[in-house]
């Protein structure tokens, strides 16, 4: 019988940025432990100001993240009675409505709820990514598949390997779909009908594939894959968090809302940030430069270019103040 996976998240401190190195095992799976510890990490960079960005990848050598534990999926479905659509939309409802109650593993562990749980606890985390002012990062040293390639569909910035490499959702070839928000996330990422279809056939996008489909950002050397992962993670988390999470709260979710609620969603988002501390800080250096120069510091020779290393306009006062972000 196969045995469970104890996976394990390696964690290096790299000032604002953690890099978290995945290890799933020998076969680079996605189980329990390391949906637990990815909740855990996500948490804490959410609620520490001095994290600004992490960076996943992993340590198996030639694959990312290959899928989930098949054997996590099938013996948690093993418990449940087969139930159709709306039992099984059901289950999901209450799983949603108990999982923020913790310690339900003693009681719930062997029922048909506990399945649905553990789902909607990496749905939460993934919701949590997206909600968040941390710059998630996808470095794919390799392969990824099934709930690996959710994962990375569920960061803001994906670097893949280039080589013998694939990424996608295989699931419809073991008679199930995609569960991690895959069906969601790809679509969004590359469009309704490419989504559809490769979901459908159950194909895997080569690197370059993924590139061209933009399902990932950039394609590089294996070797250079981490450091480009972390370069890009320095430069979008230099920008204020706050901001970022405003951002990030009004394309992932006001964008695949109507557009009067959209835009309900980023006026709200707007007016929070307009009305922080840093930016208010960083409108009146704006203005005060301006008053000082006679013209409006984007359109200074420099500058703007200067202000997208450093993720805020340089200015007379946060020169001298290190506003905090």
């Amino acid at each position: 019988m196969t045995q469970e996976v104890r996976g394990h998240l390696e964690i290096e401190d790299r000032g604002a940025v953690l890099v978290a190195r995945i290890d799933g095992g020998p076969l680079g799976l996605f189980g329990n432990d390391i949906a637990e510890q990815l909740e855990a990490l996500v948490e804490r960079a959410d609620n520490d100001p001095n994290i600004r960005a992490v960076v996943f990848t992993g340590t198996h050598p030639t694959r990312f993240v290959s899928h989930a534990e098949v054997r996590w999926l099938q013996e948690g479905g093993a418990t449940v009675p087969s139930v159709g659509v709306k039992g099984a939309s059901a289950l999901a409802r209450t799983a949603k409505g108990v999982n923020s109650v913790g310690g339900l593993k003693a009681v719930l562990g062997k029922t048909p709820l506990w399945p649905a749980i553990q789902l909607e606890r990496v749905h939460q985390t993934f919701l949590k990514m997206n909600r968040s002012g941390v710059i998630f990062v996808a470095a794919l040293n390799g392969s990824a598949l099934g709930l690996g390639a959710e994962f990375t569909w569920a960061n803001d910035l994906r670097v893949m390997a280039d080589g013998d490499y694939f990424i996608g959702q295989p699931e419809i070839l073991l008679g199930i779909m995609p569960g991690g928000g895959g069906t969601q996330r790809l679509t969004r990422l590359i469009g309704t009908h490419k989504s559809l279809v490769a979901i459908l056939e159950g194909k895997p996008f080569t690197p370059a594939e993924a590139l061209a489909n933009g399902a990932v950002d950039d394609v590089v050397p294996q070797d250079q894959v981490l450091e480009r992962a972390i370069e890009l993670a320095q430069h979008f988390g230099s920008r204020p968090k706050g901001s970022v999470a405003a951002i990030k709260r009004s394309v992932y979710f006001g964008g695949s809302a109507s557009l009067e609620d959209g835009l309900h969603i980023e006026r709200a988002e707007f007016l929070a940030t307009a009305l922080s501390k840093i930016g208010q800080e960083l409108m009146l250096d704006y203005m005060a430069t301006t008053d000082a120069d006679g013209e409006l510091p984007l359109y200074s020779p420099g500058v703007f270019d200067a202000a997208l290393q450093a993720g805020t306009v340089p200015g007379l006062r946060n020169a001298e103040a290190k506003v905090v972000r």
